[in-house]
């Protein structure tokens, strides 16, 4: 049975280190549960947007929808 190797250092010299550094990296990679994860919501108070004003002004009904969600 010919075993055909994994990883191959192309160019350069690395230490035993180095390489478990780049094996551990990989298989930190490869561990997961097969799930992409996806942040989660952002909350409003961090939207970009937020400080940049409001569609509420001085307007009849203005107090009432500054109270409602947009």
């Amino acid at each position: 049975m010919s075993e055909q190797p994994v990883l191959r250092v192309e160019r350069g010299e690395p230490t035993d280190e180095e390489l478990a550094a780049v094996v551990a990296v990989l298989l930190a990679g490869l561990s997961g549960d097969g799930e992409e994860r996806r942040p989660g919501p952002r909350p409003r108070w961090g939207a970009p947007g937020r400080g940049l004003g409001s569609s509420y002004g001085p307007r009849r009904g203005g107090w009432r929808a500054s109270g409602l969600p947009r």
